[in-house]
């Protein structure tokens, strides 16, 4: 459970996001001291209870596409979510982040409307028609009725008019976050295995195969996103946690073992320099 906490540990220190990791752990352990000392056989499943909130609101870390061309906004947007545990891409002209958003993605964008190079509508329009889902915050100057419906209309999911609060904005992406992941089938088989979600094993006619753990997690990553690309900084932020001081060859010589071990089982994985990598059905 607590392997998603291996971060940077100088990085996160002094952000809100690694304060709470601290509260957190520093409470179980008095916890357990106290359950110790009393002799008393208190659930600790009723005591966890109350740290539903704080998973709910920490665990949810995000890759975040910022687009803002007021570059003081954007900085603040970004020190803010920054010191929440996500990672932010930023970019102040549409154009470019419409071609960052083609390839790597995102778990979410903040995109404000008036941009150089493409307008935020725009942008959002194109993002959509490449049937790309994930929630959309749009920021603007203008507060009419008429412009929040544009822009509600190209597909983006929230709209903030500026000047607004950051606990507004944190508290939106919060709300938005819960729709990410979509509900996925507790067994799913691709090639010739078939994979239990709920006890993470991976199956082939009914024996388990042997696989190590950071290449299970890999495996369960891509299969996910069986038949998209997923960058090497994708996969680097997901394994091994945002702001990690690791090698991208670690990847590569995972992603290589971890192709090598499924490709008899009739599934492919795809290298696209620059891009990243799929999994699929061979």
């Amino acid at each position: 459970m607590f392997e998603m906490f291996f971060i940077n540990y100088q990085s996160y220190t002094e952000t809100n996001y690694f304060r709470k990791i601290n509260h957190f752990i520093e409470s179980i352990i008095d916890f357990l001291a106290f359950r110790k000392l009393s002799r008393e056989e208190i659930p600790i499943k009723d005591y966890l209870n109350s740290f539903i909130l704080f998973f709910d609101e920490v665990i949810l870390i995000m890759r975040i596409v910022l687009v803002e061309d007021n570059q003081m906004l954007a900085q603040g947007i970004q020190k803010v979510l920054s010191d929440e545990g996500h990672s932010v891409d930023y970019f102040s002209d549409g154009s470019l982040a419409d071609q960052h958003i083609h390839h790597e993605g995102a778990d979410l964008a903040i995109i404000d409307i008036n941009l150089p190079g493409m307008d935020g509508v725009t942008l959002t329009k194109n993002l959509r028609s490449r049937k790309q889902a994930f929630p959309v915050i749009i920021l603007t100057a203008r507060g009419a009725t008429r412009d929040r419906v544009i822009g509600l209309d190209a597909g983006a999911d929230d709209y903030l008019v500026k000047p607004f609060k950051m606990d507004e904005l944190e508290a939106r992406i919060r709300a938005l976050s819960r729709r990410i992941n979509p509900i996925l089938a507790p067994k799913e088989k691709i090639g010739k295995i078939e994979f239990d979600r709920n006890s993470r094993r991976i199956y082939y006619q009914d024996n388990e195969l042997s696989i190590n753990r950071r290449e299970l997690t890999l495996f369960e990553i891509l299969l996910n996103k069986k038949g998209q690309y997923i960058s090497k900084s994708q996969l680097v932020d997901t394994q091994y946690g945002v702001g990690a001081d690791i090698n991208t060859n670690a990847i590569e010589i995972s992603i290589s073992r971890l192709r090598k071990i499924l490709s008899i089982y009739n599934i492919k994985i795809t290298t696209a320099r620059g891009i990243g990598y799929m999994m699929d059905d061979s």
